[in-house]
């Protein structure tokens, strides 16, 4: 009864050991090759699409650019806290209403 408790936390646990093995295998396949972001990859296929070198795309909506590196790094930061704080609020939550049911017969 125990083990099918953590069965979903072991099945995550192996998922994310296949995702790190494949992730290791094809990048042993051609190390010359870098890592390219999803953003980059877009940008080069609407290029060759369009026939508009990627130069020339502008944004819809200007985009602010951080003075320095620094306040660029804070925003993520602060950013990602939010995000981990948001998750514990709604993961805390869920946790709470299964005590309080478990607890009223």
């Amino acid at each position: 009864m125990r083990l099918r408790r953590f069965l979903p936390e072991a099945f995550a646990v192996v998922v994310v050991i296949c995702f790190i093995v494949i992730f290791l295998h094809t990048n042993t396949i051609d190390p010359a090759a870098g890592f390219e972001g999803t953003d980059t990859i877009a940008a080069s296929r609407i290029a060759e699409m369009t026939g508009i070198p990627a130069e020339e795309f502008t944004p819809l909506v200007p985009q602010w650019v951080p003075p320095s590196g620094e306040v660029e790094s804070a925003l993520f930061s602060m950013q990602a806290a939010a995000g981990g704080i948001l998750v514990g609020l709604v993961f805390g939550y869920w946790i709470g209403n299964r005590q309080k049911k478990e607890q009223i017969p």
